[in-house]
């Protein structure tokens, strides 16, 4: 009897310390999931440069297509997304995006946020509210058009030196023809619950950016104690501009996730 409670204990122990080391081996091994979310004005195929290079290096990374026709509307899209991964993941977000991932990132599969460019309210606040405590220039700039039922563009013709100052022109110009209007509500919904109160984050600002201050850009990382990173030059299209630089603070936040 004694043999055999012997046995079954030693059993017991070596089951346990298995699954103890599996749950070690579980915390510890790197982020590989990336959720990607655009901005306003554009969609997410010009995620593409970042997504080859996190591809290249063993990352599972998914883009969210946005409607952009209601902030509700862009969260629940991400949400979807979110809800869809096996296994926990980075958010991030590009611009307008930024607000988006505040929303959705207290979505229990998501460990850490990066913002690329990007707004980041705080709870009660909104992206168009905090965009007056450093104004951009294109806000002074009046190439922002508004359709008669509350949508908004950018003027193409103002598209390439606000947004993409750096991309070749042939590329700023179809992106500028290519704009998915986007609803003024989107730039004025207020966050409830923002994710990076209670998530890990990381900020990269675009020092030669014309659509978001980059100096706000640096007030939102002070604020959230975000790990910064800034590259110099960069326009608002960053994300395709300077792909190796954007891939990198999205891994570093993946690395430093585990």
């Amino acid at each position: 009897m004694f043999i055999n409670t012997l046995k079954y204990g030693f059993a017991t122990f070596v089951l346990l310390a298995t699954l103890s080391g599996m749950t070690v081996h579980a915390q510890t091994s790197p982020v590989k999931n990336i959720v990607l979310v655009h901005g306003a004005w554009v969609d997410g195929s010009g995620w593409k440069p970042v997504f080859d290079i996190l591809v290249s290096h063993g990352y599972h990374v998914t883009v969210v297509q946005e409607p952009l026709t209601s902030f509700q509307e862009d969260v629940a899209a991400t949400k979807r997304v979110l809800a869809e991964q096996q296994s926990p993941c980075i958010l991030v977000g590009h611009s307008y995006g930024g607000s988006v991932i505040t929303e959705a990132g207290t979505d229990p599969h998501v460990v850490g946020l990066v913002y690329i460019a990007a707004h980041m309210p705080d709870a009660g606040e909104s992206e168009g509210a905090d965009g007056k405590r450093y104004p951009s220039e294109v806000s002074k700039s009046g190439a922002i058009q508004t359709t008669p039922d509350s949508f908004n563009y950018l003027n193409p013709a103002k598209f390439p030196e606000y947004f993409a100052a750096d991309l070749p022109i042939r590329q700023a110009e179809y992106e500028a023809y290519s704009q998915i209007l986007t609803a003024t509500g989107n730039f004025t919904a207020k966050i409830s619950t923002p994710a990076w109160r209670s998530k890990p984050s990381s900020m990269l600002v675009a020092t030669a950016d014309r659509i978001i201050s980059p100096d706000l850009e640096r007030w939102y990382a002070a604020r959230a104690h975000s790990y910064t990173v800034e590259v110099e030059g960069a326009s608002h299209s960053v994300y395709e501009s300077r792909p190796k630089e954007v891939a990198a603070i999205i891994e570093h936040e993946a690395e430093s996730n585990h």
